[in-house]
């Protein structure tokens, strides 16, 4: 499978974030990235082609078991990340918030181990401290 461009993550990720309000509309996605709804449909083709949501003509999209696991993935980068941000490297929440945005689409899984291994020590060190 090709891989998953920092839009379609985007896309995945808002996806899994509305789930969590509920029923998950075009409309909604567009509102909430500030695209046109097209965009909103060429993306959800894509993820659909990847088996990762489903979605019907004029009805909400779902999110299909794997679609889940990897919008889950890219939460929990996003998660750690503005966490990380915030409290190791005392960055303001919207700061963080807006990097960790930007950088959960690009760092390697050898950075974001060695970052989690750096936040565990600072965790560590403080609670000695």
């Amino acid at each position: 499978m090709p891989h998953m461009t920092e839009s379609l993550e985007d896309y995945l990720e808002m996806v899994s974030f509305l789930a969590d309000e509920g029923d998950v509309r075009i409309t909604d996605i567009a509102a909430r990235l500030k695209v046109s709804k097209p965009s909103v449909h060429t993306a959800l083709k894509i993820l659909e082609e990847r088996e990762l949501l489903e979605h019907k003509r004029y009805r909400t999209v779902s999110l299909t078991k794997k679609g889940t696991l990897e919008a889950s993935e890219i939460r929990k980068r996003h998660n750690f990340l503005t966490v990380f941000l915030e409290k190791v490297v005392g960055v303001e929440r919207k700061t963080a918030e807006k990097d960790a945005c930007k950088m959960e689409h690009i760092l390697s899984a050898e950075t974001l181990k060695k970052m989690k291994l750096l936040a565990q020590s600072s965790s560590a060190k403080s609670k000695a401290d």
